[in-house]
């Protein structure tokens, strides 16, 4: 008897001991509680930075080039033809693109990932006491401000997304769906984010890569811009809204006269490391090398866009259309050529030197015999390209670097570097106060912030020179002069202002979206089709479908992990 009660009492022990063991918190795990102290809470907020450059190849979100530039007609896909990263290919094309396309699963799950990180820290901000944390109000000003970026991409690419922060319960995720709000609904949580952002934000930014008050209300503009635009259910825009647009003219003259921005001297300042986080960067995610980790925190949303020389060696991606090319041709009166631009291809002929052209072609586009990245004894040669006899022999360069700048680095097979990424710069600033001014019937308001980027364009020549000290291509641009080498009408306006836009961001990702915006995406596409196709055999099936292509599908399988709570797009 006495033994059966020692073994009873041997087994309770063992079966007391194993749960204190089970109620054990695990070594190296820490506990959501104790992540709420000051300074985890400003770890988690770096996190949600992070979340800034965290893309990749595949699915970049840092830049919109395969969605903004490939879709806009800027850039061909390159690489080594239409099935290297095919998904792209679908994109270009428009009428091959699906809905179970994986890199537009991949944004949209990137883009979420980015967004959860933001609600977490915000959650733990909201949640300590600012006597404990004095950087409380402006760390959430910071998260408003991120998730605004975030949201607002992926309302350009995807028009309706659930809307989800940081009140939301995380139980209740699969409960919102992606036409809970309206699309006015939704355009008003962004801008209403960016607000937020610009009453806890400080007048000047404290760290180069965190935003300051300026920043938020030149973001808060450009979705305010968006947003003026009505569009239907067919993504057709129905009306201009005027009151909006007088809110991103008001915002555009605060940040103009904060004092804390101006335009860089040289164009070619904005994509040079030794100029990043200059006056004219209103926003820009900060990129680093031998930073203590083993390969840096590179710019890996770019580095498909090196050529294929020695100095490089991949891979060939985002190369300038023959569309782009010839869209920097200028007249005898030194302004563009908007209607017969694409009559003569000087992209196909390699003349650069009987006509004249925006000096802004030479900072943008990697031209055969023309210096490369502004070293005028490192000249771009056909061999540099990898796929010539599909997509021609050009490379986009403003992402890149030069091999010898202290930013770049390999990873083999790819080439990356450190330099800075502007979200928004101040040239952006002053042609969203002109666009605003063209659409409220203030046109002859917009025309000097016009000429104030064709002036300093014009300007942009010291680093354009080959070895000898002559130009690479010969230049010609003058500002516009209504009554001597134009008449400023409103129309006339509108067309300037989205020929300029197109040119100062050529290849930067955000073609596409503004002709969107502007309702025009089908007609200018089609007919950038309708001439590139005899160019290209790459495009010979893309087409544009109106009231579908002007979004991406949401992705097949967002709307199967939902259960069928998401709705798809129209015409998908």
């Amino acid at each position: 008897m006495k033994s059966k009660f020692l073994m009873i009492v041997l087994i309770l022990g063992v079966l007391s001991s194993c749960k204190r063991f089970l109620d054990e918190t695990p070594q190296g795990v820490i506990s959501d509680e104790d992540l709420n102290t000051p300074e985890n809470v400003d770890k988690m907020v770096i996190a949600a930075y992070s979340g800034l450059g965290n893309d990749y190849f595949e699915a970049p979100y840092s830049s919109m080039w395969p969605y903004g530039s490939i879709r806009g007609g800027d850039t061909y896909k390159g690489g080594d033809g239409p099935g290297d990263i095919g998904d792209f290919h679908l994109y270009e094309t428009f009428s091959l693109n699906r809905v179970d396309n994986s890199k537009t699963d991949l944004v949209w799950y990137r883009l979420y990932v980015c967004i959860g990180r933001v609600n977490d820290a915000l959650r733990r901000l909201n949640a300590i006491d600012q006597s404990v944390y004095p950087l409380k109000s402006e760390r959430q000003g910071e998260m408003y401000f991120l998730r605004g970026h975030f949201y607002f991409l992926a309302k350009i690419l995807f028009k309706y997304v659930p809307y989800i922060d940081e009140t939301v319960p995380k139980a209740t995720y699969d409960s919102v769906s992606n036409r809970t709000l309206s699309d006015d609904e939704l355009w008003n949580k962004i801008t209403g984010g960016f607000r937020d952002a610009a009453d806890r934000l400080p007048q000047t930014r404290t760290d180069a890569g965190r935003p300051d008050k300026y920043a938020a209300k030149a973001y808060l503009a450009k979705a305010l811009l968006y947003q003026a635009y009505k569009q239907n259910e067919d993504n057709a825009v129905t009306s201009v809204d005027a009151a909006l647009l007088t809110e991103v003219n008001n915002l555009c003259d605060e940040v103009i006269n904060s004092g804390n921005y101006h335009l860089n001297t040289d164009f070619a300042a904005n994509f040079l490391t030794q100029h990043e986080n200059s006056a004219e960067s209103v926003f820009a995610i900060q990129y680093s090398k031998d930073d203590g980790t083993p390969k840096g925190r590179l710019d890996e949303g770019h580095k498909l866009s090196y050529p294929m020389n020695q100095e490089y060696g991949c891979c060939g991606f985002h190369v300038p259309s023959h569309d782009l090319i010839n869209a920097f041709k200028t007249d005898e009166k030194g302004l563009p050529m908007y209607n017969s631009y694409n009559s003569n291809d000087v992209a196909a002929s390699g003349d650069y030197t009987t006509g004249t052209f925006d000096p802004r072609l030479d900072h943008t586009v990697a031209i055969p015999g023309h210096p490369y990245k502004y070293k005028a004894n490192f000249i771009f040669q056909r061999s540099w390209a990898r796929a010539p006899e599909v997509y021609d022999a050009f490379a986009s360069m403003k992402e890149v670097v030069a091999p010898d700048d202290p930013s770049f680095q390999k990873i083999p097979p790819f080439m990356s570097s450190s330099k800075n990424w502007d979200i928004i710069r101040y040239d952006d600033v002053l042609l969203f106060k002109a666009e605003a001014l063209i659409e409220l019937g203030r046109q002859d308001e917009a025309l000097p912030l016009i000429n104030q980027l064709r002036t300093r364009a014009a300007g942009s020549l010291s680093l354009l020179k080959k070895a000898d000290g002559t130009p690479i291509s010969h230049y010609g641009i003058d500002v516009y002069k209504p009554g001597i080498n134009c008449t400023w009408t409103r129309d006339f306006a509108r067309q300037a202002l989205r020929w300029e836009r197109r040119l100062e961001f050529a290849t930067e990702g955000y073609r596409f979206f503004d002709l969107v915006r502007w309702g025009i995406a089908a007609e200018v596409i089609n007919t950038y089709f309708s001439i590139e196709k005899t160019r290209s055999a790459h495009l010979a099936e893309a087409k544009f479908t109106k009231g579908r292509d002007e979004y991406l599908p949401i992705p097949l399988n967002q709307i199967n992990y939902s259960k069928g709570l998401y709705q798809q797009n129209k015409g998908w």
